[in-house]
């Protein structure tokens, strides 16, 4: 878990926020939304890099650290940490801004990590492919 002063770790890929339709009985956003959010970010960040379409092949290990719910600012961050000649893996972290629940907290929207993964993605040609990422 990070520790209270910890901030997110690599370039904002993207910004949105839940709707009820999101949630489960509880009121918490499901995991499984949050983790397609994570593969958009990541999506797109795959595709500048390996310069044309990918694919997601692989998730590292998820634990969900805090909830998340309805009004909050899901922010996905990531960086590559590894490319290869087909292949790149991207490391990406998702913070929250509690906007509409921020007082709960005792200062103005605290960013808080709610999970990370290391998600892998492979190039493709037209017909679904591998094809060598470009260098340079």
């Amino acid at each position: 878990m990070p520790s209270e002063d910890a901030r997110p770790d690599g370039e904002l890929l993207l910004r949105t926020s839940p709707m009820p339709s999101d949630t489960n009985a509880n009121g918490d956003v499901f995991g499984g939304w949050i983790m397609s959010q994570m593969d958009i970010a990541g999506g797109m960040m795959a595709i500048e890099i390996t310069c044309g379409r990918c694919v997601t092949i692989a998730v590292d290990a998820m634990k969900f650290i805090k909830p998340v719910k309805v009004g909050d600012v899901v922010c996905c961050y990531g960086k590559a940490v590894k490319i290869g000649n087909t292949s790149v893996t991207i490391r990406l972290e998702v913070w929250v801004k509690p906007v509409l629940r921020a007082t709960c907290y005792g200062k103005e929207h605290p960013l808080f990590m709610v999970t990370e993964a290391s998600f892998t993605y492979v190039a493709v040609d037209d017909e679904g492919l591998k094809r060598p990422i470009p260098k340079g």
